[in-house]
C-alpha cells in the first residue's frame, strides 16, 4: 500500500525544478567561495580598505535573491498576467530613466544605474524579464493570428526593438543583443514564419555590425580579439591575462588563494572575468564541472518544459531559461577567447547585485510552474490577496 504513494514524493523530490535549484545553489556557493578566497585583492574602496568588500555585498545579494526567488514561486502567474502592459510599460519607463542625466548612474562610460550611493540597481537586467513576460503574454494571446505579418510578427518585433534600443542606448550591446535573440526565439516557437523572421535576423546582424563598425572603440576591440598576442598590450589585455590564468591554473589549479591574476593583472576578476580566476585556483577539471552544471540545469529546464499547460506559461519559462543560459554562453565564450570581449556577468556567479537578483527570481519562477502547472486553471476574477499567492 505504501509503495504507490512513495513513487510521487521520490519524483518530487528529484523533480526539474529541484535539479534547477540545487544547480543554483551549488554556483552561488562557487562564487562567495572564490570571492572570499581573492578578498584580498578586491578590498579596496576610494583608497580605502574594506577586507571582504564585494563578499559582504555579495552575501547580501544572495539573501536577497533567496527571498525573491520564495516571492516568485508563490506569485500567480495567471493573475499577473493582466498587469502585462504595465509590467512592459514601467520597464520601459525605467530603461528611459536611466539615460536622464542625474538620475542615471555613470560608470566605465556606460549608463546603467538607478539608485542612490551604494544601492544601485542595474534596470536592464529587470527589464530583461519585463520583456520576456510581456512577449509571452502577447504571443499567447494572439496565437491564432501569429502567421499574420502586422499582429503576428511587426507589433511584436518592435516591442523587442524597443527594449533593446533602449539599452543599446546606455551603451550596453550584450544585453540589448541578448534580449534580441531571446525574442527572436520566442517568435520562432510560437509559430511565426520564417519568410519574416530571416530577413528580420539578417537586418539585425548587419545593424549591429554597423554599430560596431561606426564604434572605434569596439571595433578597436574586435580586431583585437582576432589577433590576442599582437593586442596583449591593449585591447586584448583583459583577454590575455585571462588566457594566463587558465594556463597557470592547469588541470589541478594553484589552489584556493594562491591564484595571482586577480592581483591587479585581471581587469574585473571578480565580475566578468570570474571565471578564469575559477580556472586558476581550481583547475581544469572544475571549470569543466561548472559547464556540467550549467548544462544540466538546461537540460532540467527543457524536460520541465514538456509540462506546461499553455503557450503563455511555455513561451515565459522557456524564455528564463534562456536568460540564464544565453548568459552563461556569452560569458564562459569571451573569458575563455571563444567570442569578442563583452562584459557580461556569469549568473549566480559574478560579484554584481542586480544580476543575482534576477537570477533568484529566475529560479523562483521554476519552482513556481513546478509546483503549479497541472493544477485546474483559476477563475477568471480573483477576489482577494490569498488567491494572488497560489
Amino acid at each position: 500500500m505504501s509503495a504507490p504513494v512513495a513513487a510521487p514524493r521520490v519524483r518530487q523530490i528529484v523533480s526539474p525544478a529541484a535539479i534547477i535549484v540545487v544547480c543554483a545553489v551549488g554556483l552561488t556557493i562557487l562564487g562567495l567561495t572564490i570571492l572570499f578566497s581573492a578578498s584580498a585583492a578586491f578590498r579596496t574602496k576610494k583608497g580605502v580598505e574594506v577586507p571582504y568588500l564585494y563578499l559582504n555585498k555579495q552575501v547580501i545579494g544572495a539573501a536577497l535573491a533567496s527571498g525573491l526567488c520564495l516571492l516568485a514561486s508563490r506569485i500567480n502567474l495567471d493573475y499577473a498576467r493582466r498587469y502585462a502592459w504595465w509590467i512592459g510599460g514601467i520597464s520601459l519607463f525605467l530603461l528611459a530613466l536611466v539615460l536622464v542625466p542625474h538620475i542615471g548612474y555613470e560608470s566605465h562610460g556606460s549608463r546603467r544605474w538607478l539608485g542612490y550611493g551604494e544601492a544601485k540597481v542595474q534596470v536592464s537586467e529587470f527589464a530583461k524579464l519585463g520583456l520576456v513576460f510581456c512577449l509571452a503574454h502577447y504571443l499567447a494571446l494572439n496565437q491564432t493570428r501569429i502567421a499574420e505579418w502586422k499582429r503576428g510578427f511587426l507589433w511584436p518585433l518592435g516591442l523587442i526593438g524597443a527594449f533593446a534600443a533602449l539599452v543599446l542606448k546606455e551603451t550596453d550591446m550584450g544585453t540589448a543583443a541578448l534580449m534580441v535573440v531571446v525574442g527572436f526565439v520566442l517568435l520562432f516557437l510560437a509559430g511565426a514564419r520564417w519568410r519574416y523572421i530571416v530577413p528580420s535576423v539578417a537586418a539585425v546582424v548587419a545593424a549591429f555590425a554597423a554599430i560596431v563598425m561606426l564604434i572605434p572603440n569596439r571595433l578597436a576591440r574586435f580586431t583585437a580579439f582576432l589577433d590576442v598576442e599582437a593586442n596583449k598590450s591593449g585591447k586584448a589585455y583583459q583577454l590575455y591575462q585571462a588566457l594566463a590564468a587558465f594556463a597557470s591554473g592547469g588541470t589541478d589549479g594553484v589552489g584556493l588563494g594562491q591564484g595571482r591574476q586577480q592581483l591587479s593583472y585581471l581587469p574585473e576578476a571578480q565580475t566578468d572575468m570570474i571565471f578564469a580566476v575559477v580556472g586558476e585556483e581550481l583547475g581544469l577539471w572544475f571549470t569543466l564541472g561548472v559547464v556540467a552544471v550549467f548544462v544540466v540545469m538546461f537540460i532540467a529546464g527543457l524536460i520541465h518544459l514538456r509540462r506546461a499547460p499553455n503557450l503563455f506559461h511555455f513561451l515565459f519559462v522557456t524564455g528564463c531559461l534562456l536568460l540564464i543560459s544565453l548568459q552563461a554562453i556569452v560569458n564562459l565564450g569571451v573569458v575563455t577567447g571563444l567570442f569578442p570581449t563583452k562584459g557580461m556577468s556569469l549568473p549566480f556567479i559574478s560579484a554584481g547585485l542586480s544580476n543575482l537578483l534576477l537570477m533568484g527570481l529566475l529560479v523562483g519562477i521554476f519552482v513556481n510552474t513546478q509546483r503549479t502547472w497541472g493544477r485546474v486553471a483559476l477563475p477568471e476574477k480573483t477576489r482577494n490577496l490569498r488567491e494572488v499567492l497560489a
